[in-house]
């Protein structure tokens, strides 16, 4: 999660990608120039032990965003794919993304 976290500050694409699930990812990843993530905090994980198929993260990652403040929650699915820990994506409740 934090490295994923890190990528996104640092606008490296190729790492959000490679840590994506190829069966969730997207084909590319757009960075927004007037967007910049500036910290994060892990709430909560379960799972993602040694002998672990798939774990769980909830965080807040902060963000300014054309200089103004603002916050993205989520609880992330990370599943192991080929030996390595990679995000599936949120988890959903009924179709929707949980509110934390």
């Amino acid at each position: 999660m934090r490295s994923r976290y890190a990528a996104f500050a640092l606008d490296n694409e190729a790492y959000v990608l490679k840590s994506w699930h190829p069966e969730t990812r997207p084909a590319e990843v757009e960075p927004d120039p007037n967007l910049r993530w500036v910290s994060l905090v892990v709430i909560e994980s379960s799972g993602g032990g040694m002998f672990d198929a798939e774990g769980q993260v909830e965080f807040r990652a902060h963000y300014r965003d054309r200089g103004k403040p603002g916050e993205m929650r989520e609880r992330s699915r990370f599943v192991r794919h080929d030996g390595q820990w990679v995000y599936w994506g949120p988890i959903l409740t009924n179709g929707t993304l949980v509110n934390i």
